[in-house]
């Protein structure tokens, strides 16, 4: 399965992705909002229907910090590289190093996502299971 060009959307919250993406299209850098994102993979579950898996990397630029935002999906962090600080609502910040992993359930909010560094950035693999065709980035809910 081919993915498309990511589509920006400034009115809506950016994520751990750092951009809106929008159904079956993906844009790969967002260098305004310091991160660049390379899809990797998008595959439906067969045994699973309704669902896929997408696969992100998502590289944070020095200092970087994302707004508040949710998923609806079950979201997989897995740090390659640098530093960084994540925390879902109502859950403790922590720290995440290299090897360190951070789970999201589809009723998450996110309200914190930072790169530590201010000199270097951080690289993440991010692997959402989600309903296909659906935007894996969402603003947060009031509920």
């Amino acid at each position: 399965m081919r993915i498309g060009k990511f589509v920006r959307s400034r009115a809506a919250t950016i994520g751990a992705v750092a951009v809106m993406l929008s159904p079956g299209s993906l844009h790969a850098d967002d260098a305004d909002e310091g991160v660049k994102v390379t899809p990797l993979m998008q595959r439906p579950f067969p045994d699973l229907p309704g669902k896929e898996g997408l696969v992100l990397l998502v590289e944070f630029g020095p200092g970087h910090a994302d707004v508040p935002h949710r998923h609806n999906a079950h979201v997989f962090v897995y740090v390659l590289e640098g530093s960084v600080k994540m925390q879902v609502k109502g859950g403790k910040s922590v720290v995440l190093k290299p090897g360190d992993m951070f789970y999201e359930n589809p009723q998450d909010v996110h309200p914190v996502g930072v790169n530590l560094s201010k000199t270097k950035p951080a690289k993440l693999l991010v692997f959402f299971v989600k309903s296909e065709n659906a935007p894996p980035v969402l603003p947060p809910t009031d509920n």
